[in-house]
């Protein structure tokens, strides 16, 4: 018997050569099967075309068996690779959603992707329903306090001060006009004239027990709220209270700026009175208060008066609101004036109070105006 060197051995030359060709085969398990025969007869071609010797009916017996045996092995390790990379997918879902089996399981479905197409075509997205967002506009209550102008039961209907306020500054409530100058909640500055820019309220008078320097009326209102506050501070003993102005008309808003200017020049008069049109006196719910003590002083003398202390932590309790506060000009476009009082009603004034507002612009959400 010839003895072969074991690394020459036609054996160990026919073993690795099935092995090389069954894993080169290995793709479907079924077509790793059915290609075994063709495999083995262009293995045998290959031979007779290199001078090789030919494989006996033993060795192409072993190459048969030995075929199924890597089959084996490399279905194992596919199944293994599967069983690491769904494990991998679970422990990330669930490291994801907290830990729980159940949000695991979720992960691993949106890692599967979107659900199979159904039969009848893409299915149509379900959007879940938005509720529309609620407004004082669509409640009877308020429409009909708003169509009769009665400000404060529309101010009741829409739940107080604050929330009245809340829905115009959010925009949810547009049937509530800033503009129109017979409402309390009125905006008048720089860029939010009178419309008709002549406007004149229907219902002024003079506020009774309080001294007037000039004869200048509030509409009602207002009239009655400054009686009260008036009487109030002298009950604490704070001294007396007086105002110098009230409603002006377009026509005297005219001289008035007119004369600012000729004093100062346009800028000057800009920062301290307002164009014809754009006052806040024009309104009627505006006041010019001074301290009076036997004689009345100054408006300059409002800010360190006992009376003007008491009134900027009181007048709210009465429905005003120093409407030019210390510090606020680049807002409001005017100096502050300790003296200037604007009625907005009791419920607005604690709602600004509250709110720790110092202009009417950002109580109710509008730009700044210092300019024209």
């Amino acid at each position: 018997m010839t003895r072969h060197d074991p690394e020459t051995s036609p054996r160990r030359a026919a073993r690795a050569e099935a092995e090389r060709l069954a894993t080169a085969a290995l793709t479907l398990p079924e077509a790793a099967a059915d290609d075994a025969p063709a495999a083995a007869s262009t293995r045998r071609a290959l031979r007779r075309d290199a001078g090789a010797p030919q494989e006996s009916a033993s060795e192409t017996r072993g190459i048969r068996r030995l075929a199924p045996v890597l089959l084996r092995r490399r279905l194992a390790g596919v199944a293994a690779a599967v069983v690491v990379i769904a494990g991998c997918a679970i422990a990330v879902g669930a490291a994801a959603s907290g830990g729980s089996p159940e949000a695991a399981s979720d992960a691993v479905a949106q890692i599967a992707g979107p659900p199979a197409v159904a039969d009848d075509g893409i299915p149509v997205p379900q959007l879940a329903a938005v509720a529309a967002t609620a407004t004082p506009c669509d409640d009877p209550a308020f429409t009909t306090a708003l169509a009769a102008g009665d400000d404060a039961a529309v101010i009741d209907a829409a739940g107080g001060g604050g929330a009245f306020r809340a829905a115009v500054a959010s925009g949810i409530a547009p049937c509530v006009s800033l503009s129109d100058p017979n409402r309390e909640w009125l905006v008048v500055n720089k860029q939010r004239p009178y419309d008709p820019v002549d406007y004149q309220p229907g219902d002024l008078v003079m506020p009774a027990d309080v001294r007037a320097l000039e004869d200048s009326a509030l509409r009602a209102p207002a009239a009655r709220a400054l009686t009260s506050l008036v009487k109030a501070a002298a009950d604490a003993g704070v001294g007396e209270i007086g105002y110098l102005s009230a409603y002006r008309s377009y026509t005297t808003q005219k001289s008035t700026y007119a004369g600012r200017v000729a004093v100062g020049g346009v800028a000057e008069a800009d920062r301290e009175s307002a164009r014809p049109g754009y006052s806040e006196h024009q309104s009627g719910m505006a006041v010019d208060i001074v301290p009076c003590n036997g004689s009345c002083k100054t408006l300059d003398d409002v800010a360190a008066s006992p009376q003007g202390a008491w009134v900027r932590d009181h007048a709210w309790e009465y429905g005003f609101i120093t409407r030019y506060a210390e510090g606020r000009e680049s807002v409001s476009g005017y100096e502050p004036e300790a003296w200037h009082l604007r009625y907005i009603g009791p419920e607005l004034a604690r709602a600004y109070r509250e709110g720790g507002y110092t202009t009417l612009e950002e109580f109710f959400g509008l730009p700044a105006a210092p300019t024209y």
